[in-house]
């Protein structure tokens, strides 16, 4: 039994060979648009890049961003904080993760709104008006994220880093990018399970209460946690606990917030 007929194989053999051309030409193309990806040096030394280099960076920046958007802002603090409450109260997927994320993301852009509105303004704008080199605009980006940083980060957690990478600095504004960066998520961590104890602990009294209860009416044949997540969310919604949580998460950096 053939597999193919001639006239299929024939089809194959043209598309092959329309593939093959194909390549040739982009290829081609390819080696005469090589004119595009140039760096122009200018005359006070500066260098300028082309528009396709400068799509090429911020496309690749753009992958990053989901990286950037967590080590680099207020996102770590608060997801934790909520990650810890919904294990506080026993609710396993309620709020979902998809709630958590958005409503992390969006107070997150409100704490960060000064520090975004001030990269906008001294490196976004004077970049797209082509006021500013895209090396200047960049670095002059990075001020407003160093400071919001530093002001969140320990001077323990800071000497730390620096000594294990041996870059020590005179004053903590000299720090290294690299150096700063995991300092400060040490600090995010160790701020948000802070926070989180302090959220367990009414939860774990509930808990104690309702099991010491059970326990004196000798039904330890019933779990505890069925009988107390009625009163935890009770207790939440009584003292206005998701009001409560966000201004405490949104004042804990310093009252940031929309202008």
């Amino acid at each position: 039994m053939k597999l193919f007929s001639h006239s299929g194989l024939r089809v194959v053999a043209s598309i092959v060979a329309a593939l093959v051309i194909a390549s040739l030409a982009t290829h081609a193309h390819a080696a005469s648009d090589l004119s595009a990806f140039t760096v122009t040096t200018q005359p006070d030394g500066t260098q300028k890049y082309s528009v396709t280099l400068q799509i090429l960076a911020i496309m690749t920046a753009l992958t990053l961003l989901p990286s950037f958007a967590i080590m680099m802002t207020a996102f770590t603090r608060i997801i934790v904080v909520f990650a810890i409450l919904r294990q506080a109260i026993g609710l396993q997927q309620t709020p979902s993760n998809q709630i958590l994320v958005g409503l992390a993301l969006f107070l997150t852009i409100f704490v960060m709104s000064p520090v975004l509105n001030e990269v906008n303004d001294t490196a976004l704008q004077p970049y797209l008006h082509e006021q500013m080199a895209p090396e200047d605009a960049l670095k002059q980006a990075s001020l407003p994220l160093r400071k919001f940083m530093l002001g969140q980060t320990r001077g323990d957690d800071l000497s730390m880093f620096m000594q294990i990478a041996h870059a020590p600095a005179a004053e903590p504004k000299d720090v290294g990018f690299f150096v700063l960066v995991p300092a400060f998520m040490t600090s995010e961590l160790k701020t948000a399970f802070q926070m989180g104890f302090m959220l367990f602990i009414p939860f774990l009294v509930i808990d104690m209460v309702v099991a010491s209860v059970l326990m004196s009416m000798g039904m330890m044949m019933l779990s505890p946690l069925i009988i107390s997540l009625p009163f935890k969310i009770m207790l939440f919604v009584m003292v206005d606990g998701w009001v409560l949580v966000m201004g405490t998460l949104a004042s804990s950096f310093g009252g940031g917030g929309a202008a």
